[in-house]
């Protein structure tokens, strides 16, 4: 497995004592994650992915099925897991984050902007017209009106965006032990997508502490709370080092 096909590392910190990998949402990249990963540097090793069929793997074909896409990744970190690893994930990633947390150890599980497995998503976009898919992302605030308007950044967008769909509308969970790994939910309090209550589900699929994070905005409240993200990424760090100890924290709102 080829690390640097699959791993960004924008502001290298080789000495930290634990590693984050970053799971961008569909239609995402790791570039998405530049300013989280700049602000979590002095803290821990970061490591943006990039899937398959987009900017520099634009020749590669993306992926279609969310668990094959979890097992790539988790083997392309696994040779990082001699320090402990927190993986963040925002909406697909978030989902895949879970499903890579299945197959390797992970100090703490980071997920934002996704309901729990057990809510799937259950919707249609992937077999909708290019336009009708675009109009979408864009109705959640994550492709701008540019994009929709440059037919060769459309061109580029559309393969990987489609096949990130498809990955994210036919995934379903499937029953199975809890993970023992903490996990923390990030959503929007305007998210169309995720409830809380669907965010709070996800306590059903650990057996350690859930804390549930609500930031005003919507599905990609993220971007205009780069700094609160970050802090809740590094309090997760924090815990995470040796030596740390996580404690268990009622759900509470961010304002």
């Amino acid at each position: 497995m080829n690390q640097e096909l699959w791993l960004r590392q924008f502001f290298p910190a080789p000495g930290a004592s634990v590693r984050v990998a970053l799971l961008p949402h569909s239609g995402g990249s790791a570039t998405f994650y530049l300013p989280i990963a700049r602000a979590l540097a002095p803290v821990a090793d970061v490591y943006a992915v990039q899937y398959p069929g987009r900017q520099d793997r634009r020749d590669e074909e993306p992926l279609r099925d969310l668990r094959a896409l979890a097992g790539l990744v988790a083997e392309v970190l696994e040779p990082g897991l001699d320090r402990p690893l927190v993986l963040f994930g925002h909406s697909m990633g978030g989902t895949l984050a879970f499903e890579v947390a299945q197959r390797i150890p992970v100090a703490h599980l980071i997920v934002s902007g996704v309901r729990a497995p057990s809510y799937p998503l259950t919707g249609t976009v992937h077999l909708t017209s290019d336009d009708d898919l675009l109009a979408a992302v864009a109705g959640l605030g994550g492709t701008s009106a540019d994009v929709m308007a440059d037919d060769e950044l459309r061109a580029l967008i559309l393969p990987p965006l489609r096949a990130d769909y498809v990955a994210a509308e036919t995934y379903r969970w499937r029953s199975g032990p809890p993970l023992d790994t903490p996990i923390t939910v990030c959503i929007g309090d305007s998210d169309p997508r995720t409830t809380v209550e669907q965010a709070r589900a996800w306590a059903r699929h650990t057996t350690a502490p859930t804390t549930v994070e609500v930031f005003p905005g919507g599905h990609f409240y993220l971007v205009e709370h780069q700094e609160q993200v970050a802090e809740t990424v590094a309090r997760s760090v924090r815990l995470a080092t040796p030596g740390g100890q996580v404690s268990e924290e009622p759900d509470h709102a961010v304002n």
